[in-house]
């Protein structure tokens, strides 16, 4: 299995296009080649099942999520680098399963689909990291790391020079929009993350999933404002449906984040804990308030 087609952004960076375009449980993947070193960013599903994978001294993941890794195994000979509070979550399967924060019985099914179908493979010498850190391959190219938390604590995008791309990591730009549905995730870090990379210039911005590549600010800005958008819908959803008491039993059911019909094993915990999120600083900002013990209703 290969990519839709290997896309060259500048001379020392090449996007592994993903299956269909990078969809889940796909991702685009990057190679950074300098004069001295190569590395591979987010080795994907796809680079796992590729025939010829690039050679590479250095895997670089943005976070510790089970399609970010699926293809670190690859390169059992290369150094592993992780962002410094990702990094737990490589050592073992405990540790990524912490990141999830799932309960007994969906931990048990999707810790199974991590090392089945994603081929999680632990590794106990990985090195993390950190904000502003800065990986020189040679002759002039570099990856310079942004902290950029909210998806998970450490997820971080990754800059690349001369060649000016912006690798953009779960920043989706996706009609999905921003997920920050585990125990590792954080709304309001997520926010922070958008308004900062807004003020960001790149030629290159470079998503693992669905959108692939964007040339210039002027497309990724309008992409990126549709994503953000999302977080508004779905708060300004949740009101609506506050205008009568309910339960965050009752919210998770209803699906704000995933479609009613979509078949996501572990949809109620994501949308309890995403949408918990909102209900929790609408009541701090004094827009909704408990009627009773545990339902919540909109002012």
């Amino acid at each position: 299995m290969t990519g839709d087609a290997d896309r060259p952004l500048g001379p020392a960076t090449t996007v592994l296009t993903g299956t269909q375009g990078g969809k889940y449980p796909h991702g685009n993947s990057l190679l950074v080649t300098g004069t001295e070193e190569t590395v591979v960013i987010d080795p994907s599903l796809t680079l796992a099942h590729r025939a010829d994978v690039p050679r590479a001294d250095r895997v670089v993941n943005s976070h510790c999520h089970e399609d970010h890794v699926a293809g670190n195994h690859r390169y059992p000979e290369a150094t592993w680098y992780l962002p410094e509070a990702d990094l737990p979550g490589i050592a073992s399967v405990d540790g990524i399963m912490a990141i999830y924060g799932f309960d007994a019985a969906i931990d048990a099914t999707f810790r199974r689909v991590v090392v089945d179908e994603f081929h999680f493979t632990p590794r106990a010498d990985a090195l993390a990291y950190r904000d502003g850190d800065v990986f020189d391959l040679g002759g002039s190219v570099r990856i310079r790391a942004i902290h950029a938390p909210g998806h998970t604590r450490g997820h971080s995008l990754l800059h690349v020079e001369p060649d000016d791309v912006l690798y953009l990591g779960d920043i989706d730009l996706s009609s999905f929009g921003p997920y920050y549905g585990d125990a590792w995730s954080s709304l309001e870090d997520f926010e922070r993350t958008l308004a900062m990379v807004r003020a960001m210039p790149a030629r290159w911005y470079a998503t693992f999933h669905h959108i692939g590549v964007l040339e210039g600010r002027a497309a990724f800005l309008e992409r990126l404002d549709r994503f953000t958008a999302v977080i508004a819908r779905r708060e300004a959803a949740l009101l609506d449906f506050l205008a009568e008491p309910h339960s965050l039993d009752e919210i998770a059911a209803h699906r704000f984040v995933y479609r009613p019909a979509d078949p996501v094993s572990f949809a109620e915990p994501v949308e309890r804990r995403s949408m918990g999120q909102h209900v929790a600083r609408l009541v701090a900002a004094g827009r909704v308030a408990e009627a009773e013990p545990g339902r919540f209703v909109a002012r």
